[in-house]
């Protein structure tokens, strides 16, 4: 590889970062410009299959900071699905994406290895490392000539049921004491208000998601140290990535998630943070699917200590899914 393509690919990866960060910001801040009483930021979403992207060809779930990309566009343009694709994709299954519509960026993480030459070949002591490429992905909405099959949705009795379960099966101590929602590292145990102080399930098992997000990062669980990445600012990052677990997880769950009045005190420190380093959401977001995908990794079914997931493809338009978490962490950390 010369000198000039991977300077190029150097700023290619530098605009992705800085534009999907950059509509994070530029969200967050119309959130705080708008009504107090309803704001909302855009990891919140009402648990609607919208809240769940998926991909048109491989029907794999999108992850990490493609979902909260995802969500952003949705929520802006008011998008009622939660299938997308590439225009070649959509065309594969004779729709077609209508002219003037607006693509979103989406990332995927395209493995190489240091040391490997033009050719492909490469010594013994290559290192795997992850870049960040961005692809343009349209959703069903922006379509027309694709004919959707109704999406079967549980009773809500049947989703809170499903909650309850799934958070008993992370074999986190979880007490109800109190008249605030925490995480006791020094105890490492969660303690929630009585039920009856939330105004209804789905609040009660959001902020029990979070709170079980910051528990993921126990050193004897997911050993998540962010003090030498973000110094001072790793407790306000920690909370970001409660809030992102969460919302994953409650997405997973088919049930809302929704501003927390606690995250309103976070919003500067977020702010200060994502625009200071545009990385920091992808670290963030990476780490939050790691939580969650140990949280899934510990219920009835999962395999060996993981989640079950429908197999990755490897074609590079599918852009659903990133490489393992570990590589992950470590790329969009670099």
């Amino acid at each position: 590889m010369d000198r000039n393509h991977r300077q190029q690919g150097a700023s290619d990866r530098a605009d992705i970062y800085s534009r999907i960060t950059k509509e994070i910001v530029d969200t967050i801040e119309a959130m705080q410009a708008g009504a107090r009483a309803d704001w909302k930021l855009p990891w919140h979403h009402d648990g609607s299959n919208v809240a769940r992207p998926m991909n048109i060809a491989s029907k794999n779930k999108y992850r990490g900071i493609n979902i909260l990309a995802l969500w952003i566009a949705s929520m802006k343009a008011g998008f009622g699905s939660g299938l997308w694709g590439t225009y070649r994709q959509f065309a594969e299954v004779g729709a077609q994406v209508r002219r003037d519509e607006r693509a979103t960026t989406v990332v995927f993480w395209k493995e190489f290895r240091r040391g490997e030459s033009d050719d492909g070949d490469a010594g013994d002591n290559r290192r795997a490392r992850f870049m960040a490429r961005g692809y343009h992905v349209f959703n069903a909405a922006q379509v027309d000539g694709l004919e959707l099959p109704a999406q079967p949705v549980l009773p809500e009795c049947a989703r809170v049921a499903a909650a309850e379960q799934f958070f008993a099966h992370l074999g986190i101590t979880i007490k109800t004491e109190g008249d605030q929602a925490c995480y006791l590292p020094s105890l490492d145990e969660v303690r929630m208000p009585p039920f009856a102080r939330f105004r209804d399930a789905g609040c009660y098992y959001a902020t029990l998601g979070h709170e079980c997000g910051h528990a993921t990062g126990a050193k004897h669980r997911l050993d998540r140290d962010l003090g030498g990445r973000f110094g001072s600012e790793r407790y306000a990052v920690d909370e970001q990535i409660a809030e992102l677990t969460a919302s994953f997880v409650m997405a997973d769950l088919g049930l809302s998630y929704g501003a927390r009045p606690e995250s309103a005190a976070y919003l500067a420190s977020w702010l200060k943070v994502l625009k200071n380093d545009t990385r920091a959401i992808f670290t963030a977001a990476a780490k939050a699917q790691q939580a969650a995908d140990w949280m899934h990794a510990q219920q009835p079914g999962s395999v060996n200590g993981e989640p079950v997931r429908e197999a990755d493809d490897d074609r590079e338009d599918l852009v659903a899914s990133p490489p393992p978490q570990s590589a992950l962490v470590n790329a969009v950390a670099a």
